[in-house]
């Protein structure tokens, strides 16, 4: 019996380019459905969570759609994959929206990416970070304890190349939780990776190649690291 995977809708991010970018990399192992029905994120085996936009309105409609507390009962449980906006949530709040409380499930926040300025008085980098960057793979925990990169990294080559576009970037407060850092104007979070979930800041739905390596490794993994 194929998986099934659901792809959260609450309105937020181009789902439907989620949705078909999963069921490409499934290859007909898995069935995909893009709902906001709390019944279909309960009994799915895999949960993607996408987003864009401010933390704000994305809180604001998963409120409206009574789906904290259905996507709060999947995390720890079963593979979730957080995409862009639905890395950011997971956290306690953003600088954009400092009264929106996230999720809270994982501790820190989201803080504006620095532009840099010159001499002159002229930003240096241009925000919001769209494009391609590199994306060097972390080791899972820290010291002699650390782990091999995380089972999602598998068969994507270390600097490989993501697609961006965001303006903010997390600060976990536990360091060990960063499983990909990226450069732009400074080191970033570009993914993090807890107990059966791997949340990116890139979309791997646009990242080609690498995308579908990484959607495919989601697809495959169980959860354990």
């Amino acid at each position: 019996m194929p998986l099934g995977i659901t792809v959260v809708d609450y309105g937020m991010g181009n789902l439907r380019s989620v949705a078909r970018a999963v069921e490409h990399a499934a290859q007909g192992r898995a069935r995909v459905e893009v709902s906001d029905r709390a019944r279909a994120i309960g009994q799915a085996d895999r949960i993607v969570l996408p987003g864009q936009g401010a933390m704000r309105d994305c809180m604001a409609e998963l409120h409206a759609r009574r789906l904290i507390d259905p996507i709060r009962e999947c995390l720890g449980r079963k593979p979730v994959l957080g995409i862009c906006m639905g890395l950011q949530v997971l956290f306690e709040f953003s600088e954009e929206d400092p009264d929106t409380e996230g999720f809270g499930y994982l501790k820190g926040d989201s803080v504006r990416l620095d532009p840099g300025i010159d001499a002159s008085g002229s930003p240096v980098r241009k925000i919001p970070h769209i494009g391609w960057n590199r994306v060097r793979q972390a080791r899972i925990g820290s010291g002699a304890g650390a782990s091999a990169v995380h089972p999602l990294w598998r068969g994507i080559a270390d600097d490989e190349r993501f697609y961006f576009a965001h303006s903010y970037r997390v600060r976990p407060k536990d360091p060990d939780l960063v499983a990909g850092v990226c450069e732009y104007g400074g080191e970033f979070a570009a993914a993090v990776a807890a107990e059966r979930l791997f949340a990116v800041q890139f979309h791997p739905e646009k990242s080609q190649r690498a995308g579908l390596a990484l959607l495919t490794n989601f697809i495959d993994w169980t959860g354990e690291i």
